[in-house]
């Protein structure tokens, strides 16, 4: 499995050591010119770059128009197609009408997966299926907390674990339904706790996942446990860290995490 740490700016260029490929955040780009610039020179070095639409960070995905523009732009590998948080329908429908006014954009078209209940996530998984690239499954559904486990009695962990197990046990039900697509790379949105990835060490059809885990913790001056990872999840967004300026300490425990989680994932 590739992956790829979302990072502050000051971090960026060292960021390529452990990255696989590198994962934009597009609303940073409109204030952030020098973040811009990073993913155009990854390109031209022949890195895979991989743009997202923002909608974990807005709560809704970037204006279509202008993300299209970006996407003509930057000429990145591939981009996360404008979707609804937990709105399969409208999911769907937004994949439509961008593709019928953007066809003619350069890379790999991801369809990202939303629904509320298994056959919302089921159906819509089915039309990206057949329509896009790339598949991509997010790490916070609601409907994980009905269907995951945990056995802490603390109410943020419980959480955490019900998402972590929630996604693994998604996954199954699509594999065991003849609905999962083993033609088709996936790539995993986020994470809760690092330590689920090591379920996916023998599904090549998953083939990338993103996650600034390693990267908060680091900043926050926490250390990966070997082979689990964090037993929390830092509240805070990567994109909220953007500018921060680190110490060599902060540096070191990043560039530890970002290993072990490599580790995790079977690397």
């Amino acid at each position: 499995m590739l992956v790829s740490h979302e990072t502050p700016i000051c971090l960026l260029d060292e960021s390529r050591g452990y990255n696989d490929f590198d994962y934009a955040l597009v609303h940073l780009f409109e204030t952030h010119p020098e973040y811009y610039s990073f993913f155009k020179s990854s390109l031209s070095l022949g890195r895979e770059v991989l743009l997202d639409n923002s909608i974990f960070e807005l709560k809704e995905a970037f204006n279509p128009e202008k993300y299209a523009e970006y996407v003509r732009e930057l000429k990145p590998t591939y981009f996360i197609v404008p979707d609804v948080l937990e709105d399969a329908v409208a999911t769907v429908d937004s994949y439509t009408s961008f593709k019928s006014k953007y066809s003619d954009l350069p890379g790999m078209w991801i369809g990202a997966v939303q629904g509320k209940t298994y056959d919302e996530i089921a159906n819509c998984y089915k039309c990206m299926s057949e329509a896009a690239d790339y598949i991509a499954i997010s790490f916070d559904f609601s409907w994980y907390q009905e269907i995951g486990l945990s056995q802490s009695s603390d109410p943020v962990l419980a959480k955490l674990e019900r998402m972590c197990s929630g996604r693994q046990k998604l996954i199954k039900m699509l594999q065991a339904d003849g609905i999962w697509n083993y033609n088709k790379p996936h790539h995993l949105l986020g994470c809760s706790l690092a330590k689920e990835f090591a379920a996916y060490k023998d599904m090549p059809s998953i083939r990338s996942c993103d996650t600034s885990n390693p990267v908060v913790a680091g900043i926050l001056e926490k250390t990966y446990i070997k082979g689990i990872g964090l037993r929390e999840k830092p509240s805070v967004l990567l994109a909220d860290l953007i500018d921060a300026e680190l110490t060599k300490d902060q540096k070191r425990d990043i560039i530890y995490n970002a290993n072990e989680f490599k580790h995790i994932v079977g690397r």
